[in-house]
């Protein structure tokens, strides 16, 4: 079984992406209770683009970010670094508008970049859906029948021509999709943000969001003080768990990723990939990975899907046989990796509400709002939200405060230990679907996975 590479760890800091920049820049913490115009709780790619999004429209606000650990120690320092305009779960077809706003939501993101000189590995080779066998094959056949017009699909040997994967019987391509290196571009986020002239207090936890009272003010209350603000604004995605009465608002589902040392170019001949596409699969408990800027194959999937409370990881600690699942997977997808050094693997959490529905919304009375869910597709997405916190916020009636995950709300998830055991079946169902289709030659979708989609409320 593959050990827990060390190297994960060094610099005390949680992923590859992290840990290959060194330590991260810590900010001076909350220092007693305070006033502003705006308190972001979280300082994440929702909360940070919240916060540039704001000061560059009024830059006379007075903006204040609060985070527990420091910028980017959750998901947006760990992800699989897809920057597409995706949204919701795995292979959700989006609405004409909202598939505009995320396209342009991308293209933003590079205009900040731009802008604020911030280098993150940007690579805009577009992104690759692979599927294995009859019935993933069917599935992605059926996504391209009712996705967008952009997406084509391509033989196993058009696939071939840009990477080889083992058992691939067809893929689809679509422009939309860039590689971007996370944790760069959330660390340059930051200091634009700090240069705007908002405040990020690190090391400051908040336990509770209380509504406005009398004087019109909500407030984001923990040990380090307390801010008092008309608006304060929860963008902790798989964290919100963790605030007073809102536990079951928001599943923390678990993701881990392992990455291979710099491969050779002996390898690489084998693999291809040149073009450096984003690449996933059809298969329902899926996987995405990219080919990093170094030559690496970073790979992410599920682990333990869910840990019983809504606990989260310890910094960025994952189980062995999750490694050992997803190094199979890798040398699965690609035998000539067999022998690379895995030297990276951490693990994080991403918030699902319990319709698997993202949403953003405002509530004037009580003064606070609300950004995330995203399943695990927030990169672009998080930008989205923080244009649309920002319109909220200032009170203006756009095309982004139209949309329609605008105002969504969702059921909060049923109590324990309901949660830990419907969780952790449903994607037991989904793996063993996995593997019942894997060894037939139908087409169609295994029963378990459509059970696995009912009882989770895909």
């Amino acid at each position: 079984m593959a050990r827990a590479p060390a190297l994960a760890r060094r610099n005390g800091e949680v992923s590859f992406w992290q840990a290959s920049l060194g330590p991260a820049p810590r900010r001076p913490p909350l220092d007693g209770d305070r006033d502003a115009d705006v308190c972001i709780v979280g300082a994440g790619f929702t909360g940070l683009w919240t916060a540039y999004h704001l000061k560059r429209a009024r830059p006379s606000l007075e903006v204040v970010v609060l985070e527990r650990e420091h910028a980017g120690y959750g998901a947006s320092g760990r992800n699989g670094g897809w920057l597409a305009p995706m949204l919701g779960a795995h292979g959700t077809p989006l609405e004409p508008a909202l598939a505009r706003a995320l396209r342009e939501s991308v293209a933003g993101v590079e205009r900040a970049c731009a802008r604020e000189g911030i280098g993150c590995d940007w690579h805009a080779g577009g992104r690759l859906r692979v599927a294995r066998g009859p019935a993933q094959a069917a599935r992605l056949r059926r996504a391209l029948a009712a996705g967008a017009e952009d997406e084509h699909e391509l033989t196993a040997e058009e696939l071939a021509a840009r990477v080889r994967v083992a058992g691939a019987s067809a893929a689809a391509w679509t422009p939309h999709g860039v590689r971007v290196q996370p944790a760069k571009l959330v660390r340059g986020l930051a200091a634009a943000v700090e240069r705007s002239g908002a405040r990020i207090c690190e090391s400051s936890p908040v336990r509770e969001l209380r509504p406005a009272g009398a004087d019109g003010r909500a407030a984001a209350a923990g040990p380090r003080g307390t801010v008092r603000a008309p608006l304060v604004l929860c963008c902790l995605e798989g964290f919100a768990p963790g605030l007073r009465r809102q536990r079951r608002a928001l599943l923390p589902l678990n993701s881990a990723i392992v990455a291979t040392a710099p491969l050779p170019d002996a390898v690489w001949a084998q693999i291809g990939w040149e073009g450096g596409e984003l690449l996933g699969d059809e298969a329902h408990a899926y996987c995405y990975a990219q080919r990093t800027a170094d030559g690496r194959i970073a790979l992410g999937g599920r682990g333990v899907p869910y840990r019983y409370g809504s606990r989260t990881d310890r910094d960025g600690r994952t189980q062995r046989r999750t490694i050992a699942g997803l190094v199979r997977m890798l040398h699965t997808l690609f035998p000539a990796t067999a022998g690379a050094p895995i030297e990276h693997a951490w693990c994080g959490v991403l918030g699902v509400a319990r319709d698997w529905r993202p949403a953003v919304r405002l509530d004037r009375a009580s003064g606070i709002g609300f950004a995330g869910g995203y399943v695990g597709t927030g990169l672009a997405a998080s930008h989205l939200a923080g244009r649309t916190l920002r319109d909220l916020a200032l009170g203006e009636d756009t095309e982004l405060t139209r949309l329609s995950w605008v105002g969504h709300r969702s059921r909060h998830w049923e109590p324990e230990p309901l949660r830990f055991l419907g969780a952790n079946l449903v994607y037991a169902l989904y793996r063993a679907a996995d593997r019942r289709e894997a060894a037939s030659s139908g087409t169609r979708t295994s029963a378990l996975a459509r059970a696995a989609d009912l009882i989770s409320g895909r």
